[in-house]
Protein backbone atom coordinates (compact mmCIF):
# COMPACT_ATOMS: atom_id res chain seq x y z
CA UNK A 1 0.00 0.00 0.00
CA UNK A 2 1.21 3.48 -0.47
CA UNK A 3 0.49 5.13 2.89
CA UNK A 4 2.65 2.01 4.53
CA UNK A 5 6.02 3.54 3.82
CA UNK A 6 5.11 6.91 5.22
CA UNK A 7 4.88 6.02 8.82
CA UNK A 8 8.00 3.83 8.87
CA UNK A 9 10.11 5.43 12.00
CA UNK A 10 13.77 5.18 10.41
CA UNK A 11 13.08 6.46 7.26
CA UNK A 12 14.56 10.39 7.42
CA UNK A 13 14.08 13.76 4.84
CA UNK A 14 17.79 14.55 3.67
CA UNK A 15 17.76 18.16 2.59
CA UNK A 16 20.64 18.49 -0.53
CA UNK A 17 21.84 15.02 0.51
CA UNK A 18 23.72 15.78 3.28
CA UNK A 19 21.09 17.47 6.34
CA UNK A 20 19.29 15.30 7.92
CA UNK A 21 16.27 17.11 8.32
CA UNK A 22 13.95 14.58 10.82
CA UNK A 23 16.99 14.27 13.52
CA UNK A 24 18.90 17.12 13.56
CA UNK A 25 17.51 19.55 15.73
CA UNK A 26 16.50 23.14 14.29
CA UNK A 27 17.20 22.08 11.25
CA UNK A 28 13.64 21.82 10.02
CA UNK A 29 12.52 24.82 11.20
CA UNK A 30 15.85 27.02 10.40
CA UNK A 31 14.76 25.82 6.93
CA UNK A 32 11.24 27.09 6.72
CA UNK A 33 12.45 30.39 8.48
CA UNK A 34 15.13 30.26 5.41
CA UNK A 35 12.50 30.13 2.45
CA UNK A 36 10.40 32.01 3.86
CA UNK A 37 13.20 34.96 4.03
CA UNK A 38 13.73 33.99 0.84
CA UNK A 39 10.31 34.95 -0.14
CA UNK A 40 9.84 38.13 1.29
CA UNK A 41 13.21 39.55 0.38
CA UNK A 42 13.07 38.51 -3.15
CA UNK A 43 9.51 39.67 -3.45
CA UNK A 44 10.09 43.05 -1.94
CA UNK A 45 13.18 43.38 -4.05
CA UNK A 46 11.20 42.66 -6.94
CA UNK A 47 8.72 44.73 -6.49
CA UNK A 48 11.06 47.47 -5.63
CA UNK A 49 12.80 47.43 -8.17
CA UNK A 50 11.27 45.31 -11.45
CA UNK A 51 14.74 43.21 -11.75
CA UNK A 52 14.64 39.71 -11.90
CA UNK A 53 17.62 38.38 -11.75
CA UNK A 54 18.71 40.79 -9.26
CA UNK A 55 15.65 39.99 -6.90
CA UNK A 56 17.00 36.30 -7.43
CA UNK A 57 19.93 36.57 -6.28
CA UNK A 58 18.83 38.51 -3.02
CA UNK A 59 16.06 35.53 -2.56
CA UNK A 60 19.13 33.20 -2.84
CA UNK A 61 21.20 35.80 -0.31
CA UNK A 62 18.12 35.97 1.83
CA UNK A 63 17.48 32.60 1.89
CA UNK A 64 21.44 31.76 3.45
CA UNK A 65 21.45 34.76 5.87
CA UNK A 66 17.70 33.91 7.35
CA UNK A 67 18.95 29.42 7.46
CA UNK A 68 22.42 30.72 9.25
CA UNK A 69 20.92 33.49 11.53
CA UNK A 70 17.70 31.34 12.69
CA UNK A 71 20.05 28.31 12.76
CA UNK A 72 22.66 29.79 15.10
CA UNK A 73 20.10 31.57 17.53
CA UNK A 74 17.86 27.98 17.74
CA UNK A 75 21.21 25.89 18.67
CA UNK A 76 22.45 28.62 20.93
CA UNK A 77 19.24 28.67 23.15
CA UNK A 78 19.35 24.52 22.56
CA UNK A 79 22.77 24.51 24.78
CA UNK A 80 21.89 27.00 26.64
CA UNK A 81 18.63 24.47 27.59
CA UNK A 82 21.11 21.47 27.63
CA UNK A 83 22.99 23.12 30.29
CA UNK A 84 20.30 24.17 32.50
CA UNK A 85 18.75 20.82 32.15
CA UNK A 86 22.70 19.28 33.19
CA UNK A 87 22.30 21.69 35.91
CA UNK A 88 18.93 21.00 37.55
CA UNK A 89 19.62 17.33 36.78
CA UNK A 90 23.11 17.20 39.04
CA UNK A 91 20.68 19.57 41.69
CA UNK A 92 18.50 16.91 42.17
CA UNK A 93 21.06 14.27 42.71
CA UNK A 94 22.32 16.29 45.69
CA UNK A 95 19.58 17.16 47.08
CA UNK A 96 19.27 13.21 47.12
CA UNK A 97 22.35 12.35 48.17
CA UNK A 98 22.82 14.98 51.39
CA UNK A 99 19.06 15.07 51.91
CA UNK A 100 18.83 14.61 55.81
CA UNK A 101 22.83 14.68 56.43
CA UNK A 102 25.06 17.02 58.04
CA UNK A 103 25.47 18.95 54.68
CA UNK A 104 22.01 19.30 54.05
CA UNK A 105 21.45 23.22 53.05
CA UNK A 106 18.13 23.74 54.04
CA UNK A 107 18.66 22.01 57.28
CA UNK A 108 21.55 24.92 58.55
CA UNK A 109 19.29 27.58 56.75
CA UNK A 110 15.88 26.59 59.06
CA UNK A 111 18.34 26.09 62.26
CA UNK A 112 19.79 29.73 61.66
CA UNK A 113 15.98 31.04 61.19
CA UNK A 114 14.89 29.74 64.51
CA UNK A 115 17.56 31.06 66.28
CA UNK A 116 16.97 34.78 64.77
CA UNK A 117 13.31 34.23 66.10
Amino acid sequence: MAGEGDSEPGKSFKLLGFLDVKNVPCARESVLYGSLGSLVMGLGHFLATSRVRRSCDVAVGGFICTMLGYWSYCRYNLAQQRIRQRMLKEGMKNRILFEGSYLDPEKGQTGSERSDS
